[in-house]
C-alpha cells in the first residue's frame, strides 16, 4: 500500500503526457460530438466515489443533469430504463464486476452512448462499452485501492474538461495548471502529519468524515479506507447533512476529519467546523489554511477546488496506512477482502 501511494505523483504525470492524454482527448471529442442530454454514472466502492466526483464536475462544468445508477435495479429487478440520449459511464478499477457490465449492456441496447473508465482496457466492462478510457495506473499491489482511485479522478477530470472545450483538448491555461499537480502531489505526501495523527486515533472506536461539494467524495473515500484497513467504524456525511441531525452524535470522544478547501464548498464548511467546535468535537481539517475551531490540520497545497480531491486524499491514504499499522493490522491484507469483488 505504501508503494502504491508513493507512485501517485508519477501517475498524474503519466496521464498528462503522451498516449494516455491523447486517448482521453479523443474520447472526449466523440462524447462532445454526440451531445448527450444527461449523464448517468455507475460504480461500486472506491470507484463509486470517483463517479460522485465526476457527477459534481459534470453538473458544474457541463451544466448537464447527472444521475448515479443503481445496478441492482437492472440485475436483481430486471428494470430496463430508457437511456436513449444519455451518456452512461461505468467506473471500475478492474472492469470485472458483472453488475456494472450489465448496466452498460442494457444502456447501450436502449440507445445510450456508453463509456468505461477502467485500469484494465481489456476488461469485460471496456469491451462492452462503445468507448473506453484507460486510467493507466499500472498494477496495484494492495487490496485497498489508492493509486487507481486518483487515476480515475484525474482521467475523469481530463475527460470532462475536454468535453467542455468541445474538441477534447484542454485549454492552454488548464494544461499549465494541471502540469503542476505531480509536484504538488509530492508535496502533499511529504509531511508527517498523517503518521502523528495515527497515534492520536489509535484507540478511537469510531470516526466521522465530512466535506461539501468536490470534497464530499474525499470524505466518503477516506471513511472507506479507514474501515477497510483499520476496521474502524467511520461515517461519512456531507457538511450540510451533518448539521441536519448527525451532529448530535459528535463529542470529544468522536474524532472528525473535515475536508475544507477553497471555493464555495470549503467556505460553506466554516459553519460546520464552528458547530463541531461548540460540541467540543476533536476536529482535524484537511486543507491549505487553518480553520478556527479545529484542533489540527493535515496540510495540502492550495489549488483550484476542482483539483483539490487529487491532493486532499493523499495524506488521508497515508493516515489509513499508518493507523492500520498502529493498531496492529495488516493494511495489505484486509480480512475478508479481495482485489476484485464481483457483485450481481
Amino acid at each position: 500500500m505504501a508503494a502504491d501511494i508513493a507512485e501517485q505523483p508519477e501517475g498524474y504525470a503519466r496521464l498528462l503526457e503522451g498516449e494516455p492524454a491523447k486517448a482521453i482527448a479523443a474520447v472526449a471529442a466523440r462524447v462532445a460530438e454526440r451531445r448527450p442530454r444527461h449523464v448517468v454514472f455507475v460504480g461500486r466502492g472506491t470507484s463509486d466515489h470517483a463517479a460522485l466526483y465526476a457527477a459534481y464536475l459534470t453538473e458544474i462544468r457541463l451544466g448537464l443533469p447527472v444521475g448515479l445508477a443503481s445496478p441492482s435495479a437492472i440485475t436483481l429487478y430486471g428494470a430496463r430504463p430508457d437511456l436513449a440520449g444519455a451518456l452512461v459511464v461505468g467506473v471500475s478499477q478492474s472492469g470485472g464486476s458483472p453488475d456494472l457490465t450489465e448496466v452498460l449492456k442494457v444502456a447501450r441496447g436502449s440507445g445510450a452512448l456508453t463509456l468505461a473508465v477502467t485500469n484494465n482496457p481489456d476488461s469485460t466492462l471496456a469491451r462492452t462499452a462503445e468507448l473506453s478510457v484507460d486510467v493507466a495506473a499500472g498494477h496495484e499491489r494492495a487490496v485497498a485501492a489508492t493509486k487507481t482511485y486518483t487515476a480515475e479522478l484525474f482521467a475523469l477530470l481530463l475527460l470532462i474538461e475536454g468535453i467542455r472545450n468541445g474538441d477534447g483538448a484542454l485549454p492552454a491555461e488548464e494544461r499549465t495548471a494541471l502540469a503542476k499537480l505531480p509536484g504538488l502531489a509530492e508535496e502533499a505526501l511529504a509531511g508527517h502529519g498523517a503518521d502523528e495523527l495515527a497515534q492520536r486515533y489509535r484507540f478511537a472506536s469510531r470516526l466521522v468524515t465530512t466535506g461539501r461539494g468536490y470534497a464530499y467524495p474525499t470524505a466518503r473515500e477516506t471513511a472507506l479506507k479507514l474501515m477497510e484497513t483499520s476496521y474502524l467504524p467511520a461515517l461519512a456525511f456531507s457538511g450540510a447533512d451533518l448539521l441536519h441531525g448527525p451532529l448530535a452524535m459528535t463529542d470529544p470522544d468522536v474524532p472528525v476529519l473535515a475536508i475544507v478547501g477553497t471555493g464555495p464548498g470549503g467556505a460553506s464548511m466554516t459553519e460546520v467546523v464552528t458547530r463541531l467546535g461548540e460540541r467540543r468535537a476533536d476536529v482535524v481539517t484537511v486543507g491549505a489554511t487553518d480553520i478556527p475551531g479545529a484542533a489540527g490540520r493535515l496540510a495540502v497545497p492550495a489549488v483550484d477546488e476542482r483539483y483539490a480531491p487529487l491532493l486532499d486524499i493523499l495524506p488521508l491514504q497515508r493516515l489509513a496506512l499508518a493507523l492500520a499499522l498502529a493498531r496492529g493490522e495488516d493494511p495489505d491484507a484486509p480480512r475478508g477482502l479481495k482485489k476484485i469483488t464481483s457483485t450481481l
